[in-house]
């Protein structure tokens, strides 16, 4: 198949495309290349690449493609939070725009990358894709309003799909660590401490990001009529975790690292176990790569192997918020 990929210098972007290519087909990847200099490690580059931002995207560069896979967007709650109207403009707008480019280019297939934080403040336990969903940020209110209207274009012609992913984690050539278990684990080599900032009860269903990668390979094959126009939750049901056995699993890979409380942000808003019964009903082919605990030991190696350090842990490299910061000002200037 020919694929197009927004993202696809991404944490996730550059797992999918190496999937893709392994498997034969023909990718074409769209990236702004705002985090250009962070890779952690050399990474296989798609067939045809554009450096170009989503919104700027015209019929003519959309033409001729089986799948687009939406990946590319602001991409987590402080991120989104630092300026809510690019938020709203890449990740509503600005998606919202890519599918009608993209229905309108004849594209039959489109997979949109949503996250299981728009259930948010939790009203219970294993929430599935039918709960009420609870925002508690732009971001995850953005992801929300862009399922919406895009759900309005879906006809006989147009399959949009919407995968609601579980908190990403684990070791990719474009490493992040600010995420909580790469957080957590990194935190651990550089500074000897696991810094929980609230007090590691909040739920969060997490999934490598490989995995993330591997759903939507499946997804672009998967039986039109089971999918069309559905919201489906990405991960697995056995690994809902809550922030603090995270901590307990990062002591376990780094004994001489203590866990601390820090209580920084308080009464973490955020709390959501997942039920993912739905994706393993749609996708009964698709299975989890990795557990936790496999996924923390392969990027325990890989912290070992490139001693990663205090000066990583602190610098702007693997952190995209620092480095969106700069970005802006720069803007600003």
């Amino acid at each position: 198949m020919n694929v197009f990929v927004t993202g696809h210098l991404g944490y996730i972007g550059v797992h999918l495309v190496k999937q893709l290519k392994a498997l034969g087909h023909e990718v074409t990847g769209c990236d702004i290349d705002l985090f250009n200099g962070c890779e952690f490690e050399p990474f296989i580059r798609p067939d045809k690449e554009l450096i170009k931002d989503i919104r700027n995207l015209t019929v003519e560069d959309l033409t001729g493609y089986d799948c687009i896979m939406h990946l590319a967007a602001i991409s987590n709650d402080p991120m989104g939070d630092l300026d809510e109207q690019i938020t709203y403009d890449v990740n509503l707008k600005g998606s919202v725009a890519l599918a009608e480019l993209a229905k309108k280019a004849g594209i039959k297939r489109f997979l949109f990358s949503g996250s299981c934080s728009v259930y948010g403040k939790g009203d219970k336990l294993d929430l599935s894709e039918t709960d009420t969903l609870n925002p508690v940020s732009a971001y995850a209110i953005s992801k929300i309003e862009a399922e919406k209207q895009i759900s309005l274009m879906a006809d006989a012609h147009f399959t949009p799909v919407y995968l609601r992913n579980a908190t990403a984690y684990g070791f990719s050539p474009m490493l992040r660590i600010d995420l909580v278990v790469n957080n957590l684990l990194g935190c651990a080599h550089a500074k000897g401490e696991i810094r929980i900032m609230s007090d590691g009860s909040p739920w969060r269903p997490l999934i490598h990001c490989s995995d993330i990668a591997k759903a939507f390979v499946h997804l672009m094959t998967a039986d039109v009529a089971l999918v069309h126009n559905k919201a489906i939750n990405i991960g697995g049901n056995e690994e809902n975790y809550q922030v603090k056995d995270v901590a307990d699993y990062v002591q376990k890979l780094v004994p001489s690292a203590s866990i601390k409380f820090t209580g920084e942000v308080g009464d973490d808003p955020r709390n959501y176990r997942v039920n993912f019964d739905l994706l393993n009903t749609l996708v009964p082919g698709f299975k989890l790569d990795y557990t936790l605990a496999a996924g923390m030991e392969e990027l325990n190696q890989k912290y070992i192997t490139k001693d990663f350090n205090q000066e990583d842990f602190d610098g702007d490299r693997y952190v995209r918020l620092r480095t969106l910061k700069h970005t802006l000002n720069k803007i600003k200037q």
